[in-house]
């Protein structure tokens, strides 16, 4: 089901669609992609939005930087200095996140309108991205399928392909607040992650490093707290169907979120730079994908994609209580 959902400066439409199934009601939106809300019952019954978000376009159009619920790309997270190689040749990209590229440059996947067409409990979003957006090399077709289960987890299936080789990493930024209002800080975070990437000033990994004995060991579940904007390297590695990487659970509600994937990588970003309306630290977005400045990073897993590949992406988000 499909509504009116605003209009850009420049005239175009935006669509809202609705997905119900099994107790979940998922939003989606034609612009950026975006995952407007999630609407799940606690242990008592009571439906919430568990995503932070906007009731009207405007709030999405005025505040871009936190990336509310949008799809990400052409490469999510950070590339640094804004410049990648590849096949000896150097790329350059826009920098708008100080030195560096970040989630696909000044103008991403998560500020562009969607083709969307229904599929069986769900929609598929696409568009081409030309060559040369944002610097990216390629001529991109790119899609992203969101679907209800028949347990009502949202399922988000990614698939792109390329006429030149070029560098993808797609994800979905939302931001998780299981309560449906206030902080989430005081969720409860598990991650099937021995290892994780420390990070020099301007969040560009600087390696590998083991999480035993430091506040990156979330593979017991404990408090969330704050302070994290970290990719965390999963025990399972790059796999071809998705295994349960993650779970999130708010003590308060009963609410739990399961995230499982296909990707190596979980970036864990608490939020703490959030501002009006929202505060710091009021969701956590557990962001699937492949390891921040991987172009620069040959030692990392590869993000390239090269003409006659496919590349695919996918991840389950489940709901349940306890």
């Amino acid at each position: 089901m499909s509504e009116h959902f605003g209009t850009l400066s420049d005239g175009t439409p935006i669509e809202r669609w609705t997905l119900e199934r099994a107790g979940v009601r998922v939003r989606i939106l034609s612009y950026g992609g975006i995952v407007q809300s999630v609407q799940v019952p606690d242990r008592q019954g009571q439906a919430a939005d568990v995503v932070l978000g906007f009731a009207d376009l405007d709030g999405y159009v005025e505040h871009p930087g936190p990336y509310f619920g949008a799809l990400v790309g052409r490469y999510a997270n950070r590339i640094a200095g804004g410049r990648f190689p590849l096949d000896g040749q150097t790329y350059e990209l826009a920098r708008n996140n100080g030195p560096n590229s970040l989630h696909g440059g000044e103008r991403g996947f998560d500020k562009r309108v969607w083709e969307v067409t229904p599929v069986e409990h769900g929609v598929r979003l696409s568009r081409i991205s030309p060559h040369g957006e944002e610097g990216f090399p390629g001529r991109l077709e790119v899609s992203a399928t969101y679907r209800l289960d028949s347990t009502g987890a949202l399922r988000i299936s990614y698939e792109a392909l390329t006429d030149a080789p070029t560098v993808v990493n797609l994800t979905n930024h939302s931001y998780w607040n299981l309560s449906g209002s206030g902080t989430a800080g005081g969720h409860a975070l598990r991650i099937a992650a021995g290892r994780y990437t420390p990070v020099d000033a301007d969040l560009i990994p600087t390696g590998i490093a083991s999480v035993e004995g430091t506040r990156f060991d979330f593979r017991t579940e404990r408090k969330a707290g704050a302070g994290y904007d970290h990719n965390f390297v999963l025990d399972k590695g790059v796999t071809g169907t998705p295994e349960e990487v993650a779970e999130l659970y708010d003590p308060a509600s009963g609410r739990v979120l399961t995230v499982s994937t296909t990707e190596p990588g979980l970036q864990l970003y608490t939020a703490d730079h959030l501002g009006e309306p929202f505060a710091p630290g009021d969701g956590i977005a557990l962001e699937t994908q492949a390891f921040p400045d991987s172009p620069n990073r040959p030692e990392f897993p590869s993000t390239v994609l090269r003409p006659g590949e496919v590349y695919r992406s996918e991840t389950v988000y489940g709901f349940s209580t306890r």
